[in-house]
């Protein structure tokens, strides 16, 4: 089978997505989403649809999302050509690596960082260059001289995931001022923070930042992203972006959600609240993580406790987190925050697998 596709995808492994289970009985704090639902006018936008939208779904949508970018740029206070839409975040990523990075250029990033980063650079045929977190217990910091790094595309992901820590505007100034090529900040979780690389689009051209509808407005399902920068830029995106790459009901409930900003902000307010308490309660227990800016929790499990068991263990209880058998992260899960409930739960579980583990 190999001889029938490029030797470099065949010998590349893929993204491996966060586990997807298909009861709804199972507590799912392995890939992030928010654990509220969305705007009650996203919803009544899609029910709008299903129930007048026939000439709007036979139709092509619009490939420019025209109400969504004006939408976009009143609540950002930029233009809305610097606004441009995309299947999703990921669908940015692709493109924006696709747009800067020809064959044998590399691609800048973070490790530990989002690890759809290499697979899409490897596809690319670019070439990975891989940047070390600086790691001191719970502190996480950009290596010395990242801005001097010689590559097409820079990717750093503010906050961080997988450690939700928060790298200060200034550093990401400086980066954005002095790095050669483009500079994209992955804002996928900038909701759950309280601040923003957004000032800095207006003063360098070489800025794109990503921000997603799944995480802070809980449109996860409907897969909607978009992309902020000078539009001599962004106009460059449009050439390789797909024609049509937001259909008319991602549009639709995106653009009401992002109006809806009183709702969006009181979930954001809860889970900030949850992760507070959650970070305070798995310290209690012996876990050790970064303060996060985000929705979720980096924790270093117990000494002589095993991150691999406590996934595993929590899994055989309906409760999913996250567990990667890499270096730098094996010994620590990632936690999704989710409601009162749902983490109340979680920390049960918690308590009695390390009072389990300690008696044996």
């Amino acid at each position: 089978m190999t001889n029938l596709v490029r030797d470099d995808i065949a010998q590349t492994e893929g993204y491996a997505p966060g586990e997807q289970p298909s009861d709804t009985t199972t507590i799912k704090l392995n890939t992030n989403e928010n654990p509220y639902p969305p705007s009650p006018k996203a919803l009544a936008a899609v029910a709008a649809i299903a129930a007048n939208g026939a000439e709007l779904v036979r139709r092509y949508p619009d490939p420019t999302a025209r109400i969504f970018r004006e939408e976009a740029a009143k609540l950002h206070g930029v233009p809305a050509d610097w606004i441009l839409t995309f299947n999703g975040g990921d669908d940015l990523l692709n493109v924006i690596i696709r747009t800067c990075a020809g064959e044998g250029d590399a691609v800048a990033f973070l490790e530990p960082s989002y690890s759809l980063y290499p697979v899409l650079t490897k596809i690319q045929a670019a070439r990975p260059l891989v940047l070390s977190y600086d790691i001191a217990g719970t502190e996480w910091k950009l290596p010395a001289g990242i801005e001097t790094t010689d590559a097409a595309l820079l990717l750093i992901v503010n906050p961080n995931a997988p450690s939700g820590h928060f790298e200060p505007l200034e550093r990401i100034e400086s980066i954005a001022k002095n790095f050669r090529g483009v500079v994209l900040i992955d804002e996928a979780y900038i909701n759950f923070a309280n601040d923003s690389a957004l000032p800095l689009v207006h003063k360098y051209s070489n800025i794109v930042i990503l921000r997603s509808m799944s995480k802070g407005y809980s449109l996860a399902g409907l897969r909607f992203g978009y992309a902020i920068g000078q539009a001599s830029l962004l106009k460059e995106l449009v050439k390789v972006r797909d024609s049509y790459p937001c259909d008319v009901v991602s549009i639709a409930a995106a653009t009401a959600a992002l109006a809806d900003q009183e709702y969006a902000r009181s979930t954001w307010s809860s889970v900030c609240s949850e992760r507070e308490r959650l970070y305070s309660a798995l310290e209690a227990l012996g876990f050790s993580m970064p303060r996060s800016h985000s929705n979720f929790l980096l924790a270093e499990v117990p000494a002589g406790a095993s991150a691999e068991r406590i996934y595993h263990e929590l899994k055989s209880r309906s409760i999913l987190v996250r567990w990667w058998n890499l270096p730098r992260l094996a010994a620590r899960v990632r936690i999704t925050v989710g409601t009162k409930e749902q983490n109340d739960k979680l920390l049960a579980a918690l308590q009695d697998i390390l009072s389990s583990a300690s008696s044996n």
